[in-house]
């Protein structure tokens, strides 16, 4: 049976949980499962300020979550299994999520790890000489080919997709390959923000795509705009600029003189009177 003053002691940290629940605007939990220590405490310095770490016991959570009786909130206890850190911060979860992301570390993969990327073997030389290599890499599906004394993989193959499991066989070859397929870090499980919990899977955000993404809606969008003369300060120069060529090419078919036509007109008469003097020569007859 726990001790009074255990009781006690437990008592006061879960106040402690309570009390930085209250006060914080995200809270984020991630796992630690294949965290090294100096990564925790890498991130714990450069986020200082910004993130509150704290590695806290998944049944004291839950007697706080139990004690705050908020709703939204105790949707977190799902996500309590296995060592986490939890994380408390005023920024956006996905900035955080980010965040996160960039303290990760490539390395080697072993067998029941999941793939960090989708994995695509190019066609290269494996530095291999001829020999049982040549089975190995059939055996997980590259293609291969000897030249100059050396085992080539022969054409680009997808050995793995990103969250698939990697088998043992897999890992020995990427490990000969020279290949890091597994990331090392903070893995978020979920963010509670502002009322909502976001699970860790829909943090992800592919920034390349996203920009362009972006760029080329704001294309679209002011293709459109221009279309339809809708007057913006990034439109209204061009539809300026398009009205005045319109206007310029009205006065001249309507043979309108102003400064700005009269060498067009000029031009225009020009190459009718030539037009019509050939078609005169054409038609009268030679003596």
């Amino acid at each position: 049976m726990p001790s009074q003053q255990m009781l006690q002691q437990k008592s006061s940290e879960v106040e402690e949980i309570v009390d930085v629940l209250k006060d914080c605007k995200s809270i984020g939990i991630a796992s630690l499962r294949k965290v090294r220590a100096s990564q925790l405490q890498e991130l714990k310095k450069t986020m200082r300020g910004q993130v509150t770490f704290k590695v806290l016991k998944n049944t004291l959570v839950k007697l706080a979550l139990e004690d705050m009786k908020k709703a939204d909130l105790s949707q977190l206890e799902e996500y309590l299994e296995g060592p986490n850190v939890f994380m408390f911060t005023e920024l956006n979860p996905f900035k955080l999520f980010l965040l996160l992301e960039k303290g990760k570390v490539k390395t080697f993969a072993k067998s029941g790890d999941t793939a960090a990327m989708d994995v695509v073997i190019p066609v290269s030389n494996t530095g291999q000489p001829p020999g049982p290599v040549i089975s190995q890499l059939n055996a997980v599906g590259l293609p291969t080919r000897i030249q100059n004394g050396s085992v080539w993989v022969s054409k680009d193959t997808l050995v793995v997709r990103r969250g698939e499991v990697i088998n043992d066989r897999l890992a020995s070859v990427l490990s000969k390959l020279g290949i890091k397929t597994v990331e090392l870090g903070i893995s978020m499980r979920a963010v509670y923000d502002n009322g909502m919990i976001i699970p860790g899977d829909q943090l992800f955000i592919d920034i390349a795509a996203t920009q362009q993404s972006v760029i080329t809606s704001n294309q679209e969008a002011l293709a459109l705009a221009l279309e339809i003369s809708y007057t913006t300060k990034d439109t209204i120069k061009p539809l300026l600029q398009r009205a005045h060529q319109k206007a310029i090419a009205l006065s001249v078919s309507a043979a309108i003189p102003t400064k700005e036509t009269i060498g067009d007109l000029i031009r225009k008469a020009n190459a009718e009177m030539s037009s019509l003097n050939s078609a005169v020569e054409k038609t009268t007859p030679t003596a």
